[in-house]
């Protein structure tokens, strides 16, 4: 179960407390359990800081404790507060990133289920594709991502296996391999019934909660190889 630490302070002198934390960082590479760290300075309060740790779990957070750099650090950070900082522990019993939500409804109920009536609620209305099998603005917008997917779901039957999926700030990329059965015309290729395959990675950027742009790599290549167009 993953592991969150709380670091409540007061500091005046965060500047040093930043790079007392660089410093950790260098000292503790390969060594540390930290996964993630977020520092937040109360706008409200100018020299109050919340620091939020996160371990893969309570015992690797235990591990991390017994570092000779970690109490070294520790002792270091308390000399820059104003007074003790306030620590509590937290188990993580649910942690969901919203943006992982919104391009999961892409891939699983837009493009795998073709429930169209989704692209409004997942997809802004200024969308902007960069597609690998696409020129100029074809792709562009709510009604250029539904002739883009109509254009898919009518040559193949296909799944999605999303193999990996990461997420930062504004952008969600997701590593996925695809599975189908080439059933109607597709890039001027008639249907062969030949069942195809490829890996690809797409990454979206969210903006108001919709996604906004979206940039596709995949072996198109290697697809149009396997429907027997190109040479192996």
């Amino acid at each position: 179960m993953t592991f969150v630490q709380v670091i409540d302070y007061e500091t005046k002198r965060f500047e040093e407390m930043n790079a007392l934390i660089d410093r950790y960082a260098e000292q503790t590479a390969g060594k540390r359990t930290v996964t993630h760290t977020l520092i937040g300075k109360d706008r409200d309060a100018h020299t109050h800081y919340v620091d939020l740790v996160e371990f893969p779990s309570y015992e690797e957070a235990m591990r991390n404790s017994q570092l000779p750099e970690t109490d070294r650090m520790f002792k270091e950070m308390v000399a820059l507060c104003d007074g003790m900082p306030k620590f509590m522990n937290l188990d993580v019993v649910r942690d969901e990133y919203l943006n992982k939500l919104i391009v999961n409804r892409m891939f699983e109920e837009i493009a795998v289920k073709g429930n169209m009536d989704v692209v409004e609620e997942c997809i802004a209305a200024d969308y902007v594709s960069h597609d690998i099998m696409q020129t100029g603005s074809a792709g562009n917008g709510r009604e250029g991502l539904r002739r883009t997917i109509g254009m898919w779901r009518d040559a193949f039957e296909f799944t999605f296996d999303m193999t990996r999926q990461v997420a930062e700030g504004d952008c969600v990329t997701t590593l996925w391999d695809w599975k189908g059965t080439h059933k109607g015309e597709f890039m001027g290729v008639a249907p062969t019934g030949r069942e195809v395959s490829m890996s690809g990675c797409t990454t979206s950027r969210i903006e108001n909660g919709q996604i906004a742009e979206d940039w596709w790599y995949y072996d198109a290549p290697g697809l149009m190889r396997q429907m027997g167009v190109m040479a192996g």
